[in-house]
């Protein structure tokens, strides 16, 4: 493991692309362990601030994230334009360098990016002829994504070049929605790249909408998934940038 953790893991070169994982402790080191270059989350000042995100999120995905004891949402510049990012998500899968599939198997159903399943390392059944879940909870798959809607194009009163992404899921992982979401950059807002993408979740920790932000058990959930989050974005960014430079330069 020293060995691995002394390659070129640890490092981001914008001229390259994000090595691949080789393995469930290289998944973890990658997504987990490492402290990725950029800042992603997005913390709210006030209550208000929250209140207000979650109006913009109902006005243009239609996705009512009030429901949710916990609503989570990351951002990140990338010098792509829009419809370069979006077709790269849209390509998403069990092969990406982006995404700790040792951990967390991507399974398109019909090699759709509509209908996912995520898998537990890659598991479809549980071990040792086990058939109704583990302590009562169910596991595999992680999730079920269901697109809800797809905006590939911009509609027409949109200045921004808004497309996105918007899952139901469903599973053992508590999510009850997520999106991806890339839209252009705003100067008045200091955005200096050409696109701006965000990823969303709301949840309730297995359900429980009586566990708020502040349980302890929620707290330790959302400081994981904040933090393998945040290198799944950087490692999107440093991707679509190398292959963009590239398609760029012939």
């Amino acid at each position: 493991m020293g060995n691995i953790l002394r390659n070129n893991i640890g490092k981001t070169d914008d001229k390259k692309p994000p090595g691949k994982s080789r393995n469930v402790f290289t998944d973890i080191w990658y997504f987990l362990f490492y402290l990725p270059k950029y800042k992603t989350f997005i913390r709210f000042k006030t209550f208000q601030d929250r209140l207000d995100f979650r109006h913009r999120i109902l006005q243009r995905i239609g996705m009512d994230a009030s429901h949710y004891s916990v609503l989570n949402v990351h951002k990140i510049g990338i010098d792509a334009p829009p419809n370069y990012i979006f077709e790269e998500l849209l390509s998403w899968n069990g092969d990406s360098t982006c995404w700790p599939n040792h951990i967390a198997k991507v399974d398109r159903i019909n090699n759709t990016i509509e209908s996912i399943q995520i898998l537990p390392f890659g598991r479809s059944k549980y071990p040792f002829g086990i058939k109704n879940g583990i302590f009562g909870m169910n596991f595999i798959p992680l999730f079920n994504m269901n697109a809800q809607k797809i905006q590939s194009v911009p509609i027409s009163s949109d200045a921004d070049n808004a497309r996105y992404i918007l899952y139901k899921c469903t599973g053992g992982y508590p999510i009850g929605f997520y999106t991806m979401y890339v839209r252009s950059s705003i100067a008045a807002q200091g955005e200096k790249e050409q696109s701006q993408l965000f990823f969303g979740v709301g949840f309730d920790f297995f359900g429980t909408k009586s566990w708020t932000k502040k349980h302890i058990v929620v707290k330790i959930w959302a400081m994981i998934h904040n933090k393998v989050t945040r290198n799944v974005m950087n490692r999107f960014k440093q991707l679509a940038e190398w292959r963009f430079e590239k398609i760029q330069k012939g």
